[in-house]
Order: C-alpha cells, then structure tokens, then sequence
C-alpha cells in the first residue's frame, strides 16, 4: 500500500494507475488524511480466491477438513417412512 498526497496523484495519475496495474494499491492523502483508495479491479473471483481474500482480512478463519467414511448406502425394505408416520396417524384418529 502506497499513500501519496492529492496533489502528486493528480500530477502523476499515469505513474500511479500504472503500480495500481501492477497489484498496488494507492491511498489518496489530503493534508495527511486518507480520502481514497485506487486499487486493482477484480472482475471474477471464483469461490476459492473469496475465501482466500477473506481469510486475508480477517473474517473467515478456515476450518480443519475431517471426512468420515460413511461406506455403501443401506437399502431398507418395507414401506416408506412417510406411509409409516400417516398410516399411524390415521390409526389415532
């Protein structure tokens, strides 16, 4: 990060949009404080660089992978659950 007065900014606009093209990112002074920032355009993040920017700034922290081995799926026979639940239902009432 850059910080560069108004003045020299306007001055040299090329020489700064030019570290901006770079990856830089250039914070505008006025009398040493900050009115802006110039920075690189993103124009498509996919979802593993979001969140890597935001593990940069601090809002997400990721968590550890663990996967469990859940094996082949069981197949059950009779009747569904849902004709289970509202035939008991209907036995109720």
């Amino acid at each position: 990060m850059i910080k560069v007065d108004l003045r020299e900014t306007i001055m040299h606009f090329s020489k700064y949009m030019k570290l901006v093209r770079q990856g830089e990112e250039v914070v505008v002074t006025e009398r040493g404080a900050p009115i802006a920032v110039i920075k690189p355009f993103v124009r498509v993040m996919g979802p593993e660089q979001r969140i890597r920017l935001l593990e940069e700034q601090g809002v997400l922290i990721r968590s550890v992978r663990t996967t469990f081995p859940l094996g082949a799926p069981v197949v059950l026979k009779g009747r569904a659950i849902a004709q289970t639940v509202t035939g008991e239902r209907k036995e109720r009432f």
